[in-house]
Parts: C-alpha cells; structure tokens; sequence
C-alpha cells in the first residue's frame, strides 16, 4: 500500500527539519548551554511528531540527537562528545523526542477513535431503531448499504435462509476464516471475491450477507469489522422477529 502524501512529507522533514535548526543553531553555541540547544531541536521534534506518524516522530528524534551531536557539541564537526554533561543532555534529548512522538501519535489515534466511534453508534442505533419498529425488509436494505460505506465493499447482497456454502466468513469476533483456517486479514488483505456475513440470533442462522470488497483496498481496523457484525445480528433480530420471509 503506498505511504501517504502527509506522511511521506513527514519523513523528509524528520530527517531535514532537525538539521537546518541545527545548522541555524550552530554560530549560538558557544554563548548558550547545551541544555537550552537541546531544547529548540526538541521543539522541532515535537512539530514532526504532532504533524506526522509515529514513525516520523522517531525518526526526528534520532536526527535531532545525531545533529545536536554533530553540530553542537564538543568537539565539532564530528559524532563525538568529550563532555558528560553534554552525553546526558543529548541522551535527554533522544528520551523525550521519542517520548513525545510515541505521545503525539496516540493522542491522533484516540481522536480518530472518539469520531469514529460516534459515527459508527450511530448507525447501529438507527439500525436498531429500524429492528424495534418490525421494519425487516428496511433493516436488510440499509445495513446491506452500511455494510458497503463501512468496510469499503464494491458491492453486498443478502441471501435469505440457512442452507450457507462455503465462502470466506467474518466471524463474531471481527477475525476472517476460509474453510477452517484463521485467515491473516491485516497481512494479506481480503480472502477471495466475496465474504460472508451471517445474520444470526440464538445462534440460529437466517442468512448471510455477502461481501464484494474493491480490488485491493485494506481491510477495515477490528473495530469497525466488531461494528459489522453487530449491524448483521440486528438484522438477524429483525428476521426472527418477523418470521419466515421469501426473497423479493
């Protein structure tokens, strides 16, 4: 899968960034302490982490603590320090550029997990709205169309009744199996043209939607696929509540 444009831009400026502040820092060196140096690289650190991955985070902070060595540390010009002080404060300097990057990225992660939570209960909410007022027909319609906006499906059909074949399956727990093997979803994407998805209740299946994903696109995180599920069982509600049905 290609990199982000963000995140390759990141990385460019993880390596840069630390740098040019260095370079810019370099005729100040003998008038301030290595200390306060430190604590302008760390600044740069800390714009790539919060901008950037994780992994751009990290790696400004290996450039800052190489550059602040190179450049404003004793002797100069060359990756060695002669002073202890000067080993402290650039260790420092690494310690919490990786601190806040690893910071900076859970942070992101934990917005991008409130929104996607409340966008996510939302449908199941109005699926469930949907299961209360008896309206089968209209839960099959709209979950097959949530289905398709959530995981990033080509296209997803329902097949009314228990006689299921053997297809890929999501399973309860989020996780794909084929045949009566785990299937390694994150490593090696979706398995095959079409996956099933059982609508069940009581452990009693009543059909199954089936899933076309498009051409190469990554597999949706668990949380999402744990979403999924929940929106087939509503409909599996919605089924046994209503009774036998024939396809339309």
């Amino acid at each position: 899968m290609r990199m982000p444009l963000r995140d390759r831009i990141a990385l460019v400026a993880a390596l840069l960034a630390p740098l040019v502040v260095a370079l810019a820092l370099a005729p100040f060196r003998t008038h301030m302490t290595s200390a306060n140096l430190a604590l302008m690289v760390v600044v740069v650190v800390v714009a790539v982490a919060a901008l950037g991955s994780r992994a751009a985070g990290v790696l400004a902070a290996l450039s800052a603590a190489a550059w602040f060595d190179f450049f404003l540390t004793r002797p100069y010009q060359r990756f060695t320090i002669s002073h202890g002080d000067d080993i402290t404060t650039m260790l420092l300097l690494l310690a919490v550029g990786v601190a806040v990057s690893q910071l900076a990225a859970r942070a992101r992660t934990l917005k991008l997990v409130t929104v996607t939570d409340a966008a996510l209960l939302a449908r199941i909410h109005d699926t469930a709205s949907l299961v209360q007022a008896g309206a089968s027909y209209a839960v099959v319609d709209q979950v097959s169309q949530q289905l398709v906006e959530i995981l990033g499906l080509r296209s997803c059909r329902f097949e009314h009744g228990t006689l299921l074949g053997r297809h890929p399956r999501l399973e309860q727990d989020g996780s794909v199996t084929v045949g009566r093997a785990s299937w390694n979803l994150e490593k090696d994407g979706w398995p095959g043209e079409e996956i099933e998805l059982r609508a069940s209740v009581g452990g009693r299946y009543l059909g199954r939607f089936m899933l076309v994903p498009e051409s190469g696109a990554a597999p949706p995180p668990l949380q999402t696929r744990l979403v999924a599920v929940s929106l087939a069982d509503h409909v599996g509600s919605a089924l046994d509540t209503a009774g036998p049905v024939l396809d339309r």
